[in-house]
């Protein structure tokens, strides 16, 4: 039995992931993910809302370290770049959780409520993130495309992270962010 609320969260996090990597997200309860993290399934119910929520754990701490990195950014300092700051400083929470966003991640891509989901949640992080660049003076419409362009960006340069086993998350976001800048300074191709 797990010991303490942090051990019992971890151990039905792993219980959930090996269950829908076996059997599949839609074959699995939360009555079975409990049994296997040896809990009982009230106690699932104290750490997750439901059984999608297994696999988005982390989201609100990431956000809240986003959006207080974008508000101690330099003055001055341009959106993308703050943004890109602020990605850097928040890599350690997935830099910690590797062992489980590669699975995770898997399981998203062939499950269609996990990848409704992780858009809700991407469209969330996205508001908080324009918010935090309205905060700093940066007018709405600048503050959207730079939060849309900047999570779009982090996204790119974590899947290139969990797709190359050997690289650094913080070289994937740089080249990420460079190739993000030659985008958007190389002339329009000809048709």
């Amino acid at each position: 039995m797990p010991r303490s609320g942090a051990e019992a969260r971890r151990r039905l996090q792993q219980a959930a992931l090996d269950l829908y990597r076996e059997r599949g997200y839609d074959q699995t309860t939360t009555a079975e993910i409990a049994a296997r993290a040896g809990v009982n399934e009230r106690t699932f119910f104290r750490h997750f809302p439901d059984k999608r929520e297994v696999l988005f754990d982390g989201e609100a701490a990431l956000r809240a370290n986003l959006v207080q990195s974008v508000a101690a950014a330099p003055a001055g300092q341009p959106a993308l770049e703050m943004l890109l700051d602020a990605f850097r400083q928040s890599a350690r929470i997935l830099v910690e959780n590797r062992p489980f966003s590669e699975p995770r991640q898997q399981i998203i891509a062939v499950t269609p409520a996990l990848r409704e989901r992780e858009l809700a949640k991407a469209a969330s992080m996205v508001d908080a993130l324009t918010e935090a660049l309205r905060q700093r003076g940066i007018p709405d419409r600048l503050a959207r495309l730079a939060a849309q362009t900047g999570w779009a960006t982090f996204h790119e340069a974590v899947q290139a992270w969990l797709d190359e086993p050997g690289s650094s998350l913080d070289a994937q976001l740089t080249q990420a962010f460079v190739d993000l800048r030659a985008l958007s300074a190389s002339p329009a191709a000809a048709g």
